[in-house]
């Protein structure tokens, strides 16, 4: 098998593969020492069971979120399910092993289902075209990026919504492109009412250096 994590989102070590078995690490977040986040892609694999060790996780952020954690798994990177994940503290720094058998040579593993930076600019650029929103930038990150900030709404109360101040939770994101969806529609009672009543600034990705 081969494994890759050179896109976006990705991120995975690869320690050493035998056969369909394989042994990662997760690589720190950028400019930080904290590390949670997975993301990759497993080509070479069609009928094959794939067991995937990722070592030395009791060192991890928040190292009490593997007991029971799944991870994410996709073969077309639409829809995503769930593998048989199992965690076992005492091995190896702390190892969540995964095994997986897709039905066609590749798949991609993940923490939580990604959400693409190429999304996000498209969310920002279809909420930014309805009517009644403003778009503004509140800032950059470290590496440059925009922090978007939409705005919408006529009423006094001042309303914050933003996502992905941790930037691997990202079904914060898919919250926020849902919550955008309803917002912007002008059909929508629900939205009609909070935009009477509120001034709404919605920030898709806080922290969009991931």
């Amino acid at each position: 098998i081969q494994i890759d994590a050179a896109f976006d989102g990705g991120n995975i070590e690869v320690l050493g593969i035998d056969g369909a078995s394989a042994r990662l690490a997760i690589r720190k977040d950028h400019k930080s020492e904290f590390f949670q986040w997975f993301h990759f892609r497993v080509a070479g694999a069609a009928g094959r069971e794939l067991t995937l060790r990722i070592t030395g996780l009791a060192a991890s952020a928040y190292p009490d979120g593997w007991p029971g954690f799944r991870a994410v798994v996709s073969e077309d990177r639409e829809y995503w399910g769930r593998a048989d994940t199992a965690w076992d503290r005492e091995a190896d720094g702390g190892t969540l092993t995964i095994t997986y058998r897709p039905d066609g040579g590749t798949a991609w593993f993940g923490y939580f289902a990604p959400y693409s930076m190429e999304r996000h600019h498209d969310l920002v650029a279809s909420a930014a075209g309805s009517d009644g929103v403003d778009h503004r930038v509140l800032g950059h990150s470290l590496d440059g990026q925009p922090i978007d900030c939409l705005e919408l709404g006529e009423g006094e109360t001042q309303v914050w919504l933003y996502a992905r101040q941790h930037p691997g939770e990202t079904m914060a994101e898919w919250w926020m492109e849902g919550a955008l969806d309803l917002l912007c529609d002008p059909a929508d009672p629900v939205a009609r009412e909070l935009r009477t009543k509120c001034r709404l600034h919605l920030v898709p990705n806080a922290n969009p250096d991931g």
